[in-house]
């Protein structure tokens, strides 16, 4: 007879792997009976963990098994790997709003690539509709500090246009670089959390983040 293994507070409920918390995500049985994203891994209660990639959500959804982790009878929407999705973009968003306050974000093109050649650049953002072009120049920029025995200097597409706008108090920002230091971190490692959780890569060394979904939630 087939006795299922013990899992311990970090391991997956769907691969039954462990792993680092950085590469995973809690989720709790919130008070009104819903399966809630514990992002910051703060919130009360039992918790199960999910490997942070939205196939491995669906996957909880389809074979139910957050009420079985949870050990109580708990409502998850179909589309719950979406919903979890746009949790960890306005989880970003709200970091890179942070990262600008405190000075560690430019914009524009002109000041991308002169971060990015003075090596003062951690992280290079495109707009999702960025024109080809400009992407194709700030890739070169990027090159050259390679070339010439520097870091890679990460690349990701992860927000629309009006997404970064918002977060940034700006208007039409199409090209941003987050700039190295303390002040940053937060932000790369929830920029890393999303694209892993899209794309499931776990580096950021020249990645471009998977589109992002395109269903409606349910009403």
């Amino acid at each position: 007879m087939y006795v299922e293994p013990e899992m311990n507070d970090r391991t997956c409920i769907v691969t039954r792997e462990g792993g680092s918390v950085d590469d995973m995500i809690r989720f709790v049985a919130s008070p009104d009976g819903t399966v809630v994203a514990d992002l910051k891994r703060n919130l009360p209660g039992r918790g199960c963990w999910v490997k942070a990639e939205r196939r491995y959500i669906d996957e909880a959804v389809k074979r139910k098994l957050f009420p079985r982790a949870l050990k109580t009878n708990v409502t998850v929407p179909d589309n719950f790997g979406l919903v979890v999705e746009q949790m960890l973009v306005k989880f970003a968003l709200g970091s890179f709003g942070l990262a600008r306050k405190a000075g560690v974000v430019v914009t524009g093109a002109a000041k991308v690539d002169s971060a990015i050649r003075s090596g003062t650049a951690a992280l290079v953002l495109h707009a999702r509709e960025a024109a080809e072009d400009g992407v194709r120049k700030l890739d070169q920029a990027r090159r050259s500090v390679v070339y010439a025995g520097g870091p890679e200097i990460p690349a990701l597409s992860l927000f629309e246009s009006d997404e970064m706008d918002l977060a940034l108090g700006g208007v039409n920002v199409i090209h941003a670089a987050v700039l190295k230091g303390k002040a940053a971190a937060g932000f790369i490692d929830r920029a890393r959390l999303l694209q892993h959780f899209r794309d499931g890569r776990t580096d950021l060394a020249d990645a471009k983040a998977a589109p992002a979904a395109k269903e409606t939630e349910t009403e």
